[in-house]
């Protein structure tokens, strides 16, 4: 430590202190420098090692969005701990009655779902109350496709949703539990 001037004390050993700590780990006095190691190593999910389960949701009265954030997050696994991002650890996602999905404001007129053919005067609009009219599973699953990776590994794990317009679904094998 260094003396206080004149008097020959060091820092430390007035009344009440103590000595200060060695610098490092205990018992290592004298090799301050060494660095320390890590003592885990992280954990990495192989294909192997996936627990796939099926969860069932109704739709009915669910507000759009919400439920398809809801979903997205299921079929990406990020609801589990050992969440990879370069695997497909998600799970399979049923939903039923995609008909009676709610949708807030004035969406079913004023939201549009465009595309375009390809060829010259290719383009067509429609209205989200036209399309759930038409085909009501594909207005959430296009919400859910949006908000998953946009690759590979997205189309994969949009393959492990399925939707349904009624109360009724296929998949009674696989004991789907309730998506909380």
């Amino acid at each position: 430590g260094a003396c206080v001037e004149g008097t020959g004390l060091q820092r430390g050993s007035g009344p009440g202190e103590g000595a200060l700590p060695a610098a490092g780990r205990p018992g290592t006095a004298g090799h301050g420098d060494e660095r320390r190691q890590m003592t885990t190593k992280t954990y990495t999910l192989r294909e192997a090692e996936i627990d796939r389960r099926w969860y069932v949701v109704d739709a009915t009265d669910e507000t759009l969005g919400r439920l398809a954030s809801r979903i997205a997050r299921v079929l990406e696994g990020k609801h589990k701990p050992t969440y990879t991002p370069n695997l497909d650890s998600g799970d399979h996602v049923i939903v039923l009655n995609a008909a009676k999905v709610a949708v807030s404001r004035d969406k079913l007129t004023s939201k549009v779902y465009a595309r375009h053919s390809g060829y010259p005067g290719g383009y067509k609009e429609e209205t989200l109350g036209h399309l759930l009219e038409r085909r009501p599973e594909e207005v959430l699953r296009r919400a859910v496709k949006g908000m998953l990776p946009h690759n590979r590994l997205g189309a994969k794990q949009l393959r492990k949703l399925k939707i349904y317009a009624g109360p009724d679904h296929p998949h009674q094998a696989q004991q789907p539990e309730p998506l909380a």
